[in-house]
């Protein structure tokens, strides 16, 4: 009996003791975001891929480095390669038409005697057929003369078509042949990886002797000083996301202190596996020093509103109810919610007490 009386005894002083929390709405001005995590980029950041395979022969930049465009990263082993253009150069050399002038003359020097024999036969022919004319010399004389003219003009059409037909397979030869050798120096250029575009190598994801592929990267570069934020904001919000909304920010590396961005593109397809938006934004106020791939939490700012009437979202029971005069349910309107606070459009004036509703 002695122990339930005191039992009693401390639950009524606990309850006593016990104060019901009260506020009264304030005038403050309030902004309404929305919650995006991130990384730091380097802006035009990018990973290098090799366009054939191989084994890394020598890696001829270190991370850190600046580069321009087409500086050599790697150089891959390229035994194969080398024998193909050295045997396109040979083929090339071989076919070349300054090679087989020789033989372009050879058909030339057939053409024009064909061509002098022509006129010999042309010539012979018209006189006998004037000396038959005059009847001197047989019918069969004319006739021979006559056969031989056109043998002539065959031969010498064959040998021009001989001629123009040579001429053409040697330049088609050497052509087809120049650009097998260029072909090869591609090729062969391909077993050098080169940088894309002015900027800083940022992570080598290779090592000497390994083997590279089309399909995974072998260093990662972008701009050396240049950055920009990358967020993922939820499928709920991105409708509310417009370009040019501030955002602010904050980063492990900087505890304490808040930065500014703005939004400069929303990529309009969606990561089907996260549900999530890619969100990019341009430093306003940046830190001094910024490295690739740093984490950051943000809000971006979607609407202000200064002199608004808020109380703190833990007096708010749902979306439309407080309490008044400890037991009395108001429902109220309510416009922009922040982390901390909300704003009462309807039901409550500055000079309300309202009570903190019961956990």
């Amino acid at each position: 009996m002695r122990y339930f009386l005191l039992t009693l005894l401390f639950l009524t002083t606990f309850s006593c003791n016990k104060k019901t929390e009260v506020t009264s709405p304030s005038v403050v001005n309030i902004s309404e975001s929305v919650y995006a995590s991130g990384t730091v980029k380097s802006k035009n950041q990018y990973q290098v891929y090799s366009t054939v395979n191989g084994l890394i022969q020598e890696i001829l930049v270190t991370e850190g480095d600046l580069v321009k465009k087409g500086t050599p990263l790697f150089k891959l082993l390229n035994e194969p390669s080398k024998l193909n253009m050295s045997n396109a150069k040979l083929a090339s050399d071989y076919t070349d038409i300054r090679s087989n002038a020789d033989k372009l003359k050879a058909a030339k020097v057939n053409s024009d005697l064909a061509y002098s024999k022509l006129k010999n036969d042309s010539l012979l022919f018209v006189r006998q057929a004037n000396l038959r004319k005059q009847g001197v010399g047989s019918m069969v004389e004319l006739e021979q003369r006559e056969l031989a003219y056109k043998n002539s003009v065959t031969s010498y059409e064959v040998s021009l078509l001989n001629y123009r037909d040579l001429k053409k397979q040697l330049e088609f030869a050497s052509d087809q042949a120049k650009n097998n050798l260029r072909i090869s120096n591609a090729l062969a250029g391909d077993y050098i990886v080169k940088a894309d575009a002015d900027g800083k190598v940022y992570k080598i994801l290779k090592e000497k002797g390994e083997f590279v592929n089309t399909l995974n990267p072998v260093a990662i570069l972008g701009d050396a000083s240049d950055f920009i934020l990358e967020m993922k904001v939820d499928e709920f919000d991105i409708v509310r996301l417009q370009e040019g909304q501030k955002v602010l920010f904050t980063m492990d590396s900087y505890k304490g202190q808040v930065f500014e961005a703005i939004v400069t593109t929303i990529e309009p397809l969606m990561n089907e596996q996260s549900r999530s938006f890619t969100v990019n934004a341009k430093f306003i106020s940046k830190p001094a020093i910024l490295y690739p791939n740093l984490s950051v939490e943000a809000n971006i700012v979607i609407n202000t509103k200064e002199k608004a009437l808020t109380i703190p979202r833990n007096y708010l029971i749902g979306d439309s109810v407080v309490l008044v005069n400890k037991n009395e349910k108001r429902r109220v309107t309510i416009g922009l919610r922040d982390y901390q606070k909300v704003e009462i459009l309807n039901g409550l004036s500055a000079s309300d007490v309202i009570y903190k509703p019961n956990p």
